[in-house]
């Protein structure tokens, strides 16, 4: 069994040096680092060159999981992906250890929360689009801007793209309504019960 580590942070100010040396504790002779935050698995360019690089037995090691996905969604799609290839995932400072039973329970349970996740943003989205459509925003003729249908709608978990076709306005006008986060991007925060700490707290995309 052959132990690859993966070590993150989301800002340019942040070290990776903590990580990296506790991956080497772990026994992780390679190492792929970034400095990388979004949403998604696309701009994580080492994150995939060590995904394509391992092979069924080997253990992808993190310290914890929210270095390696920045959502319910994005954790359980990479699971999923390891599993299926026969690839091992472990966290140093969380009781995660597929090989081992416990590690695997631990990891089923994260489905069910990303299930509830889900539906959760589903119900919100149905929610903000009831609300547009009460304000008259679906009407004929040129769409009238509705800040608190544009706002709910995030809050959903809806992406400004979709939020403009859904309303049928310009991303750009979308933009003025949503919130500002503290890294001057915009965007709002949805936190599932039960969620696990680390994943809820991550840092801002």
């Amino acid at each position: 069994m052959t132990l690859f580590g993966y070590a993150r942070v989301s800002t340019l100010e942040q070290d990776l040096g903590i990580q990296e040396a506790a991956l080497r504790a772990a026994g992780c002779q390679t190492i792929r680092s970034e400095k990388k935050s979004g949403t998604d698995r696309g701009g994580r360019t080492e994150l995939q060159i060590l995904l394509d690089f391992l092979r069924e037995g080997d253990t992808l090691v993190v310290t914890r999981i929210d270095r390696l996905a920045r959502s319910m969604k994005d954790l359980q799609d990479i699971v999923h992906e390891l599993k299926g290839r026969g690839i091992a995932l472990k966290a140093t400072e969380q009781p995660i250890d597929t090989t081992t039973a416990a590690g695997k329970a631990f990891l089923d349970m994260l489905g069910v929360f990303a299930e509830f996740e889900t539906n959760l943003r589903k119900e919100r989205q149905a929610e903000g689009i009831a609300a547009a459509k009460a304000r008259g925003v679906y009407k004929g003729g040129k769409p009238r801007i509705d800040p608190e249908a544009v706002r709910q709608l995030a809050a959903g978990g809806m992406r400004p793209a979709h939020i403009a076709r859904e309303l049928g306005i310009s991303r750009g006008t979308v933009y003025r309504f949503l919130p500002v986060t503290g890294a001057g991007q915009v965007g709002s925060t949805m936190t599932a019960p039960g969620m696990p700490k680390g994943l809820a707290n991550a840092d801002p995309a």
